[in-house]
């Protein structure tokens, strides 16, 4: 792992304390990771990005070493929009009311969903690996329901999927592997990967990832539906090349236009849905030119 020149930071926020890492010097720029992952996926990019900006690595609500949002009926509390307003409470917590947004994954929805409730927040947003969840929904077909069944199983009423999850943790983790986590690999140090594994061997996290996928096929679906404005900001879109988003979507970059009219991207070739780690330094110098312009 390498963020050794990082402080860990535990951020004050009116739900509940932010793990962070946070380090560099310049402008600040907020990492989301996403799911089954947490603030760690950064780790091969953001030592670079941080002798250009001053970098937030932090863990998503629910996930890693951040709190667990209480469970709601609606499942709101765990809705992209309530995830985003923790975050932007947390880097406003450390003096940035404004700042660049990377996500991936779970973290890329939290992310576009705040640039589009704080317009004037956002300065600019890269979202690694997703279309907008109203979409991804919209558009389901039978390739998407075999390749992504998780977002279905995970959304089911509880306590379902968390005591089949429970009973076998070590099952369950076959999927994370499936689609792109490579044990084994450098790319994949050892610590890391058991630090995403060790989460579920926690019930409340479990509960929080259930969470965010009832709530992805909810109450974040009425929100998208709901949108009427565009991300004000630029926005740039990477995917894995040999991942899941070109055998969905014969161009991914074309779901986005209602939210991003002008957004910009490619596919990271041979990259998994991990492509951070897969293709550290394309994706690195991707979000650095991006991010600098």
């Amino acid at each position: 792992m390498t963020f050794d020149d990082f402080e860990s930071k535990r951020i004050p926020t009116p739900r509940g304390d932010i793990f962070a890492r946070v380090g560099g010097d310049g402008p600040p720029l907020l990492l989301v990771h996403g799911y089954p992952e947490t603030h760690l996926m950064w780790h091969p990019v953001a030592p670079g990005l941080a002798e250009r900006f001053t970098v937030v690595a932090v863990d998503l609500p629910g996930y890693g070493d951040s709190f667990r949002p209480p469970v709601s009926d609606d499942h709101a509390s765990h809705s992209k929009r309530a995830l985003s307003e923790d975050l932007v409470a947390a880097m406003a917590a450390l003096g940035f009311d404004a700042f660049a947004v990377a996500g991936h994954d779970r973290g890329a929805r939290v992310s576009y969903r705040m640039a589009l409730d704080h317009p004037d927040v956002v300065t600019r947003l890269a979202v690694l690996d997703v279309v907008p969840t109203g979409e991804v929904w919209r558009r389901a077909d039978a390739t998407l329901a075999l390749g992504y069944w998780h977002w279905a199983f995970l959304a089911q009423p509880a306590p379902l999927p968390e005591r089949l999850i429970s009973a076998d943790p070590d099952g369950f983790w076959l999927a994370a592997e499936r689609i792109g986590l490579k044990p084994g690999d450098p790319r994949y140090p050892d610590a890391v990967l058991r630090a995403y594994r060790a989460q579920l061997d926690d019930p409340a996290f479990i509960t929080a990832m259930c969470e965010d996928y009832r709530a992805g096929a909810t109450i974040d679906r009425e929100h998208d539906d709901a949108t009427q404005s565009s991300i004000a900001c630029p926005v740039r879109s990477l995917w894995g090349g040999a991942g899941g988003l070109p055998r969905f979507y014969a161009d991914p970059l074309e779901p986005w236009r209602t939210f991003a009219p002008d957004i910009t991207g490619r596919a990271v070739e041979g990259a998994s849905h991990f492509l951070v780690e897969d293709a550290p330094e394309e994706v690195l110098a991707d979000l650095l030119a991006f991010f600098i312009a």
